[in-house]
């Protein structure tokens, strides 16, 4: 049964009464936005690979370079609104605009005429993928129960990979095609998740973080007992987090916590927070992946695999490979910690890319006399380095900066993780042809050291998160938990009880003194 549920916005809701039917819906919501970036990383794979693309547009290695990295150029500019726009308008609503705004991308980017053409299609998809994934991040933190959150976050990223099988094997089923439809095809299905998106939009509620943040209690505690107890508002693990909510934003509120830029920075502990939730963006960047992730052609051909049709089938391969490893590494999240994951992945990476880097060399030296061994063991290597970073990276990537913020600079704080990516994937995205054709084997050495000083920076400066709401984190941060309701894990688990009149009767005060202010 469909519940018709106020949002405190224009777009209207029918939320279903099961939690586990909302829950699934939620996760369709984090998987269909998440992908659209892996359909567009597989696509742009495979048709730097394919002759109907490159010669259509006549590329050059710095042409190459920016029409696939002028995605990044979108990317770079949405957060710089996705952060105003899903604290203003809903988070439901900055998710069904950006979706809107990558539809448009992508029709412009199948009609292409030129690279110019492309390049624009790119910018303009690269907005929308960019408003809507941070809108869907923050999103789906604040309006998943604790005890999923990791699953239900973490899939926002990790359907990355079922995107990209998706792009992998439509370019490997067109690339036989003697016209332009063999590149324009796969770019007009990406539009797909999109639609899917807008879909579920109307039968999943508003977060309920937004709703008291805005003044609507009511509805704040009804979403609460939809998304953890099928719609009953007096379930005693409903009452707590609903009291954690409505404490903390009050505190949020008396203390200015709702802080400007310029304030967040000069202010140690939001400085602190802005810092280490921003960080899964550039140091997931700086990893090394691009290179598989959009110039797999390339580095196959240091690896001496240069036909373009066994290229498009390891695309195909890889995929698959990457997202058994994400889901694996979501239930390492969940169940081992998320700054242990982190750690764990960043040492493999360092270990892969001086190895693949070695026999690169190796292969470099001697193109015609290298052994087969080489060829397919350095091959092997790139497919475990590109497994080894979808453990962590992958599901940490949307999952970890809005559990790290509160509320005040959640949304902004998750953008400006995504704007530190995307500009720092802008540069090496563009480099790193020139760079493979210049330097060869030596990118994978200085990727490796950057990753060294990512494992140090993971070490000394991250919190775990892992277990906690939204609101119970904040204590590991400001020294204190701002809400006198037990942890809800204790409650849920039966360790600890509620007092529901006294609870209810707090409730009702706080309310009424939050309105008359």
């Amino acid at each position: 049964m469909l519940r018709k549920t106020p949002t405190g916005t224009w777009l209207p809701a029918w939320v279903p009464e099961s939690t586990f039917t909302l829950s699934f819906l939620l996760i369709i919501c984090s998987a269909v936005q998440s992908c659209t970036a892996g359909y567009d990383g597989s696509m742009l794979n495979g048709l730097n690979i394919l002759p109907s693309y490159t010669d259509y547009f006549h590329l050059t290695p710095a042409t190459t370079g920016l029409n696939t990295a002028s995605v990044f150029i979108g990317g770079f500019l949405g957060p710089l609104f996705s952060g105003v726009m899903t604290d203003r308008l809903g988070r439901r609503p900055a998710i069904l605009w950006g979706s809107l705004i990558t539809l448009v991308g992508v029709i412009l980017q199948t009609a292409a005429q030129d690279v110019a053409m492309f390049v624009v299609a790119r910018i303009v998809l690269g907005f929308g993928t960019a408003v809507s994934g941070i809108a869907g991040g923050v999103y789906l933190s604040e309006t998943f129960s604790s005890q999923y959150r990791a699953w239900g976050v973490g899939l926002l990223n990790d359907f990355y990979y079922v995107g990209a099988l998706f792009a992998a094997g439509i370019t490997l089923g067109t690339g036989q095609w003697e016209s332009t439809w063999a590149w324009r095809a796969p770019s007009l299905f990406q539009g797909i998740f999109s639609v899917l998106c807008i879909i579920v939009l109307p039968f999943i509620p508003e977060s309920p973080r937004w709703l008291v943040h805005h003044g609507h209690h009511e509805t704040a505690r009804l979403v609460v007992a939809q998304t953890n107890a099928n719609g009953d508002q007096y379930n005693p693990v409903v009452v707590a987090i609903y009291k954690e909510i409505v404490d903390t934003l009050k505190w949020e509120k008396e203390e200015g916590r709702s802080m400007t830029p310029m304030q967040v920075i000069k202010n140690p502990t939001a400085r602190k927070r802005l810092l280490i939730g921003m960080s899964p963006g550039p140091f997931s960047c700086i990893a090394g992946n691009i290179i598989a992730s959009y110039y797999l052609g390339a580095e196959l051909d240091t690896a001496g695999i240069t036909n373009s049709n066994q290229q498009l089938k390891a695309n195909v391969v890889l995929n698959v490979w990457c997202l058994f490893c994400c889901l694996g590494g979501t239930h390492l999240v969940a169940k081992w910690g998320r700054k242990s994951t982190a750690i764990l992945t960043e040492c493999l990476l360092v270990i892969c890319l001086f190895i693949i880097g070695g026999l690169s060399k190796l292969y470099a030296d001697n193109p015609d006399g290298a052994s087969s061994s080489i060829v397919y063991g350095d091959v092997a290597v790139m497919f475990l380095f590109q497994g080894f970073y979808s453990i962590a990276w992958t599901p940490l990537l949307y999952l970890y900066p809005p559990e790290v913020m509160n509320y005040s600079i959640r949304a902004n704080g998750l953008a400006f993780s995504q704007f530190m990516l995307n500009a720092l994937a802008l540069v090496f995205v563009f480099i790193m042809p020139i760079g493979l054709a210049n330097i060869g084997w030596k990118m994978y050495m200085v990727n490796a050291s950057w990753d060294i000083v990512i494992v140090v920076t993971i070490a000394v400066y991250w919190v775990e998160t892992k277990g906690k709401t939204l609101e119970e984190i904040d204590a590991l941060f400001e020294g204190e938990k701002h809400s006198s309701v037990p942890d809800v894990e204790l409650v849920r688990t039966g360790q600890e009880k509620l007092d529901l009149g006294v609870v209810e009767h707090q409730l009702e005060t706080e309310i009424i003194t939050t309105k008359v202010e």
